[in-house]
């Protein structure tokens, strides 16, 4: 009898261990970060936090944001002062695929070609491709202003614009070497303007839309996926998300109209709506993108893990996981994460604790 109980025990101990140690039944495809790419000298630290936390976390997905922080060839006018170099960038590149991690770089099209006060380098050097050239960049930057500048656009329709994109594009992702490309596409406040003599008094929508089109085409012809923030598709005065979390300026109809195999990253900082949805009703597929919100955070990966357990074998597909968004530059992030820097007055609300709290080490 003693033996025949521990044997018993001993197979339940071996249940117990194949249990604990054997992965999930259901994992989530996309276990993402994204932050902005170091520049050269916080380099080092940056692929150390790989190798010792995006690795152990189970991070599969990389996506940086580059921007012009890039020594471009095709381009050079087009440099910030002291960005990386190619070899630099291969560092990046070598330490992700012997994390296996997918790395996908981000440059901000359409949309955020300014920040603040400053214009940016695609529209300092090449001014005529701005929507709204008449806006002059303040010296103080306030909002609201009547202007209603928040970030300039380039014109969609511009006829030099795309060829100077392409370029772009193409080189940053052969450097990084990637399958995917993320060209933002948020917060597009200018769009369509009356004044514009090119798409001026045109379908909003439309123009989004076609934008998306252009751009997935390109890189499709490469075998490259587009991803881009979703927040343009959403109605923001139906849902009462609002101008920066959805549009308010007739876009959200372009949900209807871009192509399906586009990759949609859903913000919502402040609340843990449930667009992922909508967002997968619509035939789109969809990553949930918390930031400094750890309870919000929680509830948005349980919400996409019930999502993909509730689903139909067709949607399921559609709903692809979590990727963290962090807003400072690496360093300050870095500095955050392991309580370096300068204490922040809300030391709870974080995009360092919201991380942790959603990817567990």
């Amino acid at each position: 009898m003693k033996k025949l109980f521990a044997l018993f025990l001993l197979f339940a101990v071996s249940i117990s261990f194949s249990f604990a140690t054997s992965p999930p039944v259901d994992t989530l495809p996309v276990r993402g970060f994204c932050i902005a790419a170091p520049r050269s000298a916080g380099l080092p630290a940056f692929l150390k936090f790989i190798a010792t936390e995006l690795a152990p976390r189970h991070i599969n997905t990389l996506v940086l944001r580059v921007d012009f922080n890039y020594q471009f060839k095709s381009h050079p006018e087009l440099r910030d002062p002291g960005a990386l170099t190619e070899a630099e960038v291969k560092q990046l590149v070598q330490t992700c695929r012997a994390h296996e991690i997918q790395l996908i770089p981000q440059v901000n099209l359409l949309g955020h070609q300014s920040w603040a006060g400053t214009t940016n380098n695609l529209l300092k050097v090449y001014p005529d491709f701005d929507e709204t050239p008449w806006v002059k960049m303040p010296a103080k930057y306030e909002w609201p202003n009547a202007d209603g500048l928040y970030c300039k656009s380039y014109c969609p329709l511009h006829p030099g614009v795309h060829k100077i994109v392409f370029e772009l594009v193409d080189e940053i992702c052969d450097v990084f070497e990637s399958t995917a490309f993320h060209a933002g596409m948020d917060e597009v406040f200018y769009i369509g303007e009356e004044k514009c003599p090119r798409c001026g008094g045109r379908d909003k929508a439309e123009l989004f839309a076609g934008e998306v089109w252009t751009l997935r085409n390109h890189l499709a012809g490469k075998q490259r996926v587009l991803w881009i923030w979703g927040d343009r598709l959403l109605d923001g005065k139906t849902t009462g998300l609002g101008a920066w979390e959805a549009s308010m300026n007739n876009t959200a109809r372009a949900v209807d109209l871009v192509p399906k195999d586009i990759m949609i990253c859903d913000w919502h900082y402040e609340r843990p709506d449930k667009t992922p949805v909508y967002f997968a009703m619509k035939g789109l597929s969809v990553i949930t993108c918390p930031w400094r919100m750890p309870a919000n955070a929680k509830l948005q990966l349980k919400d996409m893990n019930d999502f993909r357990a509730a689903a139909t074998k067709e949607m399921k597909p559609r709903y692809q996981g979590m990727m963290q968004t962090v807003w400072s530059d690496a360093d300050s992030f870095l500095a955050e994460f392991y309580g370096t820097g300068k204490p922040q007055k809300d030391m709870e609300h974080t995009s360092a604790n919201c991380f942790r709290a959603v990817f567990e080490k």
